[in-house]
């Protein structure tokens, strides 16, 4: 008798542990599935948020060559005033920064996604350049009213 009691309270230990794994392991699942969902919402959001960023940037910059193209086009309007020994070395500088202008416009235009990090870069590099070629055709302006 006394061996069947401790069989059946091993038994029970037994099953009590069996159970109570189960349990846990249950608990362990929901929780992988609730985080796997709350990545998953999070990533349609960082995706949106960089689509919101990307279409933002590109209507910048496309403002941004556009005005460049106005300004290109007064300094033209400028140049067919000036005397033919100036004029040819301002024309030069004007053709230059119009190249530089296109290149930008077809650089934002042919823009891919290659991850976060390009991104980055990618805006970084961009707005230097738009920045710079911005203060050029403000600098050959100036130097041609001096």
């Amino acid at each position: 008798m006394k061996k069947s009691m401790y069989t059946l309270a091993a038994a029970a230990i037994l099953s009590t542990t069996i159970f109570s794994a189960c349990g846990a392991s249950a608990d362990k699942v929901d929780e992988a599935k609730e985080n796997v969902e709350q990545a998953s919402q999070n990533l349609e959001q960082a995706k949106e948020d960089y689509k919101e960023e990307y279409n933002k940037f590109k209507l910048e910059s496309e403002k941004q060559t556009t005005e460049n193209d106005k300004r290109i086009a007064e300094l033209k309007a400028e140049a067919a005033k000036m005397k033919a020994d100036v004029k040819k070395g301002y024309e030069e500088k004007i053709a230059d920064l119009e190249r530089k202008n296109n290149y930008l416009k077809e650089k934002a235009k042919n823009y891919s996604d290659d991850g976060k990090d390009a991104w980055e870069s990618f805006k970084r590099e961009f707005s230097h350049d738009m920045d710079e070629l911005g203060q050029s055709l403000k600098d050959l302006g100036n130097n041609n009213v001096n």
